[in-house]
């Protein structure tokens, strides 16, 4: 069944009351036939103590969106999806706005992706790069 951009992008908002992506207030706000974009607030929610994003908050924001871009991208009905590895690079500080995590996958393997989460500020500069493994398990 092909599902509109819209439909993805409500059904990718609704996993998030009750999780991590609530409370950092994660929005899903785009898709594309190979993308998916997610907006972060910088508030001092998600500050480090010297008033700047923690990078912790980033590697929360780029694997919740590599996941859901699993979900979107992969078939979702027969399979489970785990994040595997990650490893992030932090080049910006940012101290308020938004960061806005960009997914798209690199690898698209049977059984394991690769993905690339570039996360920038307001002005388009790059905050972070992440790379992202997941794993699809069938579903038992």
């Amino acid at each position: 069944m092909k599902y509109t951009n819209e439909e993805i992008l409500v059904a990718c908002n609704k996993m998030c009351p009750n999780t991590l992506m609530e409370t950092l207030e994660i929005e899903f706000t785009e898709v594309g036939a190979d993308y998916l974009i997610a907006r972060m607030p910088v508030t001092p929610k998600v500050h480090q103590p010297d008033g700047v994003l923690h990078g912790g908050a980033s590697v929360a924001l780029a694997e919740s969106i590599g996941s859901a871009g699993a979900f979107v991208f992969l078939n979702s009905e027969e399979i489970v999806i785990r994040g595997i590895e990650i490893a992030a690079n932090h080049v910006k500080s940012v101290r308020d706005g938004y960061v806005y995590a960009h997914a798209s996958i690199l690898h698209k393997g049977r059984t394991t992706q690769l993905w690339q989460i570039k996360i920038t500020n307001d002005d388009g500069a790059l905050v972070s790069m992440v790379k992202l493994t997941t794993l699809t398990l069938p579903k038992k």
